[in-house]
């Protein structure tokens, strides 16, 4: 197997220490048939009265303004400051509700580490970038991304880096700097844009943010892992007076529950994000605030230099209907107890593509065991299982690697995308009428290894 120049020797740099986390039967991975939902605790007296909390305001609401779209539902059940689902819960991991590639596998956030370096490198290694991670969960994928930094100090040699987290919910955030700081020097201030500083356990300052415009502009690398198909959806349904908006309604027959109704007009919505619309699907998904994030980001890197890496579950423009709940190891109807079940839907690659505006260029989507393959995921579990001290560590390594490669679980269903300075992609024809200088090498991920 052949790597791509330099990815081999970054590999090779990484420690072949296993994760404390990754053992026995790679603790990570808590259950084979994990696909988004693993299993979850019973019922509290709590939860229970969230649920009534969120049910009560969002009939409240209803009766006061009318039906609402389904993306402001998907705002105030999931990130509504007293009783949203991402709030003041751990929703990740053995008791919650779904579990993510970096929770099951230590490869994972090493190799976007890794990818992260490789890019680093074919920038001209500037002397200062920062690493952004976007919704960061429990903050697992950037500690094992920045466990490959520490490894690659004499790659990395003086470059001053900087961690920036962009999370909204104080629960992952507490989660996030004991993880990363271990709780020293954090300094706190819940009413500034930067709401928590520090250093972490490498001796990288590190901040937190609620908002990515907040985040200091320069180069950086960004990571949205699962983060934009939490973002609210607007669903459209084609009739023959034009494009409808789906909304949410209260049921007549029975007022403590909600459903679905189409908008007898046009709605603003359906007015600004439909327009001159010609689409084959029946149904179509629109997430304004990915559209919006993802123009800031490509700004960013056509001023600042840098690149995006998105992964998550979605679509070419594809599909239609894929807004769902998961609570426990089910699919949740999505319209039942609001603020107990997390929300999700695919995200639309195609649409994120668009709303680049040709200002950066962009690669994929891919699958995952794709990507992962690209990067060298098999090189590293070789050397992960050479280190591994008994029987069930290896087991638990193989199980883990299953579950993110395997085009039957999480393999295929998620995807990789990236956006990059259009001088870092070159085509051949390109590359022929440059008269001097250096061809850019292969972006690491989206270019296949030769064996």
């Amino acid at each position: 197997m052949r790597l791509l120049p330099g990815l081999k020797y970054l590999c090779r740099g990484i420690s072949s220490d296993i994760s404390g986390k990754a053992s026995p039967v790679c603790r990570r991975l808590c259950a084979a048939q994990w696909t988004r939902a693993c299993s979850r605790t019973s019922e509290s007296t709590k939860e229970s009265t969230e649920d009534s909390m969120m049910l009560k305001h969002l009939i409240s609401k209803i009766k006061s303004t009318g039906p609402i779209s389904v993306a402001e539902y998907m705002r105030e059940v999931l990130t509504n400051p007293v009783t949203g689902y991402y709030q003041h819960r751990d929703v990740l991991g053995s008791q919650g509700d779904f579990i993510t590639s970096p929770e099951i596998s230590q490869i994972f956030g090493e190799l976007l580490g890794v990818w992260c370096i490789s890019e680093w490198m074919a920038a001209g290694k500037p002397r200062t970038f920062q690493l952004v991670e976007l919704g960061p969960g429990r903050g697992t994928l950037v500690s094992d991304a920045l466990r490959v930094f520490s490894q690659l100090r004499s790659v990395l040699k003086e470059s001053k880096i900087s961690v920036h987290l962009v999370e909204v919910s104080p629960k992952f955030g507490d989660i996030q700097a004991q993880l990363l700081t271990e709780g020293q020097r954090l300094r706190h201030d819940p009413s500034s844009a930067i709401y928590k500083t520090g250093v972490t356990k490498t001796g990288l300052p590190i901040s937190w943010y609620r908002d990515l415009q907040d985040v200091p502009k320069g180069f950086s690398f960004y990571l949205a892992h699962e983060f934009f198909d939490v973002l609210p959806i607007h669903r459209f349904q084609k009739t023959k007076q034009g494009w409808r908006e789906i909304l949410i309604d209260i049921e007549p027959k029975s007022p403590e529950k909600l459903r679905f109704v189409l908008a007898p007009h046009a709605t603003l919505a359906s007015k600004a994000l439909i327009q001159q619309r010609d689409d084959e699907r029946d149904q179509i998904e629109i997430c304004p605030e990915a559209g919006v994030i993802i123009q800031n980001l490509s700004s960013r890197i056509t001023e600042d230099g840098g690149a995006a890496l998105i992964a998550d579950y979605g679509h070419n423009g594809t599909k239609t209907n894929t807004f769902r709940g998961f609570r426990g190891h089910q699919l949740h109807d999505v319209l039942t107890a609001p603020g107990t079940a997390d929300l999700t839907a695919d995200v639309d690659f195609s649409y994120l593509r668009q709303m680049t505006e040709g200002k950066v260029t962009s690669l994929g989507p891919i699958p995952q065991h794709q990507f992962l393959k690209n990067m060298g995921i098999d090189v590293r579990l070789q050397v992960l299982l050479r280190n591994a001290t008994d029987p069930n560590t290896g087991k638990g390594l193989i199980d883990a690697y299953d579950m993110i490669m395997n085009p039957e679980k999480m393999g295929n269903r998620f995807k990789f995308f990236a956006l990059l300075p259009y001088n870092r992609v070159l085509s051949r024809q390109d590359t022929k009428s440059m008269k001097c200088g250096p061809t850019a090498p292969p972006v690491a991920g989206f270019s296949e290894l030769q064996l």
